[in-house]
């Protein structure tokens, strides 16, 4: 988007005041920062990281719902570790996070090419990474860690230049109070924690979930958004997602937020605009009972940025933190992997659109930014590539990013044919997917 087109954006946005209807808050866009990022990075951090258990098709941060079947997988595996008399609660004073270095993980984050990183704040056990007054005595700094787990770390990312937001579970699987009386809960608990999470930190994100038990009105999601948009502390910028009541998914909110692959055909809200969220195994939280055989490899994982980013979306990747704060080193590795390949071919990814007029190929994803086209080729295509030509492009010049050099283009009946440069291995740019670009 041009300056221009951006002043208007941000102008138009912050001219009216909301009102606290769905009606009027889908009228707001998607903030360009946030549609131009591309790749974020999801952090599942909490007390479920102590006994990091799941089976190997299960979320371990659902370790205490998973406890309550006594003929499950996770029981089992709780009364042989840990004692039938051990309670989920007794977790929390062994969540220590003695080796958190918050500038260590901004580091990654800047290395692995994400723009913007979301981290739980709260999950569905309610265990708070902040000094929530709501939630005394569970959150971490009354009990395990004793610091602001959530303030550390958006300062450390906003140093490096990264966008930063909260996942909030806006649902407590065990809180008496919502159990007893969800209206008191939203009133007493959940709203104060959410505009307490704004004030505090002005975050650029607000990535609601566990939304499924009520429709938005009983969540009051429409005045904590108005709110939010109108008289916060948060940037006139914040993006918020489509989880605000059990109707919401992809109809109301900012983006869709597909999950494992169930990207829903058809129109999409804000203009077809969706974030995709997938852990690198199965698990969001670290799971110890996941091998080295259930994470994705960094081609696998790049495969899937690429194909989110054809389509008009983001990737939100997750990894999952040791209850003694470090990234687990497979999870690292992966992320400097993606770094590598975005230092090379990012032009390709960040502010790109989908080329509307792509043809369908198995192996090859298209994008496009101003008048040039990208061929994002998932395995090497040999000889040379054959695609159509893009209408109205005129003689087609073409080049592979990270080589620097004008590759030799035809053009027959219709079709472009670009031959490829002949190199060695130690000479290639890149690794696991291969950028070619043409302009006129």
């Amino acid at each position: 988007m041009s300056t221009l087109g951006l002043f208007f954006m941000t102008a138009a946005m912050a001219a009216e005041p909301y009102q606290p209807t769905w009606e009027s808050l889908d009228t707001r866009p998607n903030p360009q920062w946030f549609e131009d990022a591309k790749f974020g990075i999801f952090i599942h951090w909490g007390v479920y990281s102590v006994p990091a258990w799941g089976a190997k098709d299960a979320y371990a941060e659902w370790y205490w719902n998973h406890m309550q079947d006594k003929n499950g997988a996770t029981w089992k595996f709780h009364e042989k570790t840990y004692g039938a008399d051990f309670q989920y609660q007794d977790f929390a004073p062994m969540f220590k996070a003695e080796l958190f270095d918050p500038d260590q993980w901004a580091d990654i984050f800047v290395k692995s090419g994400a723009k913007y990183i979301v981290l739980t704040s709260k999950h569905h056990e309610g265990f708070c990474l902040w000094p929530s007054a709501q939630s005394w005595n569970w959150n971490a700094v009354d009990v395990g860690p004793h610091r602001d787990l959530a303030g550390d770390l958006i300062k450390a990312v906003h140093n490096k230049g990264l966008r930063m937001g909260y996942y909030y579970s806006i649902y407590e699987w065990y809180n008496p109070l919502y159990k007893a009386d969800v209206n008191r809960y939203v009133d007493e608990h959940m709203l104060p924690q959410l505009k307490d999470l704004v004030e505090r930190y002005q975050p650029d994100i607000i990535w609601p979930d566990g939304e499924w038990d009520h429709p938005s009105d009983v969540w009051r999601s429409t005045e904590f958004l108005a709110w939010l948009f109108n008289e916060s502390s948060a940037p006139k910028d914040v993006v918020v997602n489509d989880r605000w009541g059990k109707e919401c998914r992809n109809v109301h909110g900012g983006f869709a937020t597909p999950e494992y692959g169930g990207i829903p055909e058809g129109k999409l809200i804000q203009s077809g605009h969706f974030e995709e969220c997938q852990g690198m195994g199965k698990s969001f939280g670290y799971n110890r009972n996941e091998d080295a055989t259930c994470y994705r490899s960094a081609k696998e994982l790049l495969h899937l940025l690429i194909d989110n980013v054809s389509r008009g979306g983001n990737l939100l990747l997750d990894i999952g933190p040791t209850a003694d704060g470090r990234i687990p080193d497979i999870m690292q590795q992966r992320l400097l992997d993606m770094g590598e390949w975005l230092a090379v071919n990012g032009e390709a990814i960040y502010g790109a659109e989908p080329w509307q007029d792509a043809p369908k190929m198995d192996q090859v994803r298209f994008t496009s930014k101003g008048d040039a086209i990208y061929a994002i080729c998932l395995k090497w295509p040999g000889s040379e590539l054959v695609i159509d030509k893009p209408a109205g492009m005129g003689a087609v010049k073409a080049m592979f990013l990270g080589h620097n050099q004008p590759l030799a283009v035809s053009e027959t009946g219709g079709k472009v044919r670009i031959q490829m440069p002949i190199l060695d291995i130690d000479q290639m740019p890149c690794r696991h997917a291969y950028v070619f670009k043409l302009n006129p």
